[in-house]
């Protein structure tokens, strides 16, 4: 018994990254489920974002404070005034529009749509000549066909809902339904998702620049956290004018926004971290759209959910161009990994 209990030990090991990613996936496949019960509950998206992450900063602030007080650079105010225009972006602008457009559209939906995110990336960064794109190269081509297959999904899915299909059976959990008004702002909703997806590409490319001048990830993310919160803050207080909405009970709201805070901002960032060290970025991208999966199947055969032809054709065009778009990355990583020895300035060295 013992010698087949130390021999699997290699083999978690080995397999310890994937399952773990299957775990972030699955955290994320429960996080569009509680966030949108709680708006549903009647909590304000806004609030939801203000709250969420200024739990996240309270978890992650002792881990930052005592694992990196040696390896933290100086915080200068060019560092903070970077650091606030990257929270601008990553949390007061993505982060509002990404979930106020739950209310418009389905978990499905946004699930599909943020495998987008890679191939939105892709685009800014050869724009802005961060990225080298070589038509000459396969690799190359399979980036450029990838992301116009993925750019046609999410036109299909944004554009054309087409017929809902039939449920095969009574859904074995009862969702509440939304109104006839809000599923008539389902453009509005697409938009606002795919508006959240660029300024997420946006906070891609600038945070990994930013972490070139301020190499401590989870001080980083403490400061996102915190300056973040205190942005969405005053945009609440804007937007936001029943002041009722900021009081939360014992219910469906603490809960989504404690799961919201530690598991989604905490935990899971804290994997993705070590599993980009141990595997790369292009690995932990490739469990992307298994979400996106679990999330149709429990939407679908659980919760009742309506799917509609454009949702699947789109999800799928955004699945298959999204693995294109990686196997043209991940070529170029691995050429990137054979070289000898491996410049500090090619962007694929350091990730």
């Amino acid at each position: 018994m013992e010698h087949k209990i130390f021999s699997l030990v290699p083999v978690y090991r080995e397999f310890k990254p994937h399952l773990l990613m299957f775990m972030v996936q699955l955290g994320y496949t429960f996080l569009y489920f509680i966030t949108e019960a709680s708006f549903n509950h009647g909590m304000s998206p806004f609030v939801y974002v203000t709250y969420r992450h200024a739990v996240a900063g309270l978890v992650m602030f002792p881990f930052a404070y005592f694992l990196e007080r040696k390896t933290r650079p100086k915080l200068t105010f060019a560092l903070f005034m970077e650091i606030f225009v990257l929270s601008l972006i990553g949390i007061s602008l993505s982060l509002n529009m990404y979930f106020a457009s739950l209310n418009y559209t389905s978990p499905t939906f946004i699930a599909s749509v943020v495998n987008t995110i890679a191939a939105l990336t892709f685009i800014i960064a050869v724009l802005l000549r961060f990225e080298v794109l070589d038509l000459r190269n396969p690799r190359g081509i399979a980036k450029v066909l990838g992301t116009l297959i993925t750019l046609a999904g999410l036109l299909i899915m944004t554009l054309y809902k087409g017929p809902k299909l039939r449920n095969l059976w009574r859904p074995l959990i009862h969702i509440q339904e939304k109104s006839a008004a809000t599923n008539e702002n389902w453009l509005k909703g697409s938009l606002l998702t795919v508006l959240s997806c660029v300024t997420w590409s946006i906070w891609y490319i600038m945070q990994a620049a930013t972490l070139k001048r301020y190499p401590a990830q989870l001080s980083l993310g403490t400061w996102m956290s915190f300056v973040g919160a205190a942005q969405s803050t005053v945009f609440t207080v804007i937007v936001e004018h029943n002041p009722s909405a900021w009081f939360i009970g014992f219910n469906i709201d603490l809960w989504s926004t404690l799961y919201g805070g530690i598991v989604v901002a905490g935990l899971i960032v804290y994997i993705l971290l070590w599993c980009t060290e141990k595997k790369g970025p292009v690995f932990v991208t490739m469990f992307n759209p298994l979400s996106t999966i679990l999330v149709a199947i429990l939407a679908y055969f659980i919760l009742g959910e309506k799917l509609y032809l454009g949702s699947i054709i789109g999800a799928f065009s955004v699945i298959i161009g999204l693995y294109l778009l990686l196997w043209g990355k991940g070529g170029e990583r691995e050429a990137c990994m054979d070289k000898s020895p491996c410049s500090i300035e090619d962007p694929e060295c350091r990730t």
